[in-house]
């Protein structure tokens, strides 16, 4: 089975800076893509930045040009480094990988999620 544990997160002042890792493990021969998603409470979860094998990339318009999203897919790993954090930032943050089935549909897994607070 294919699992993901995130690491990184916590509390920082408006201004500063983050970087979240998600490591993949479990029988996994290949990768579509990973990514960041986050969720506040009461709210729906959301993308931040997913990065294919390709490297192609997307970025949530409130989240361009302060998070990049980076990977080491050999490593079955993804990076997201949070620059310019803002208050509105805060939400826990989960990676999900989506891997290729025998069949003809992708699989999605999530990992437990890390806290980011922003706060003064």
């Amino acid at each position: 089975q294919v699992q993901l544990v995130e690491s990184g997160g916590g509390l920082v002042q408006p201004g500063g800076s983050l970087r979240l890792s998600c490591a993949a493990s479990g029988s996994i021969l290949s990768i579509i893509a990973m990514g960041w998603y986050r969720q506040a409470p009461g709210e729906q979860r959301e993308l931040v930045a997913l990065i294919s094998n390709g490297g192609s990339t997307n970025y949530a318009d409130s989240v361009k040009g302060r998070f990049t999203i980076s990977r080491d897919f050999a490593k079955n790993t993804v990076y997201l480094q949070m620059n310019s954090l803002k208050p509105e930032d805060t939400a826990v943050y989960y990676c999900k990988v989506v891997v290729p089935t025998a069949r003809n549909t992708d699989l999605e897994v999530w990992g437990q999620g890390t806290l980011v607070t922003v706060s003064p």
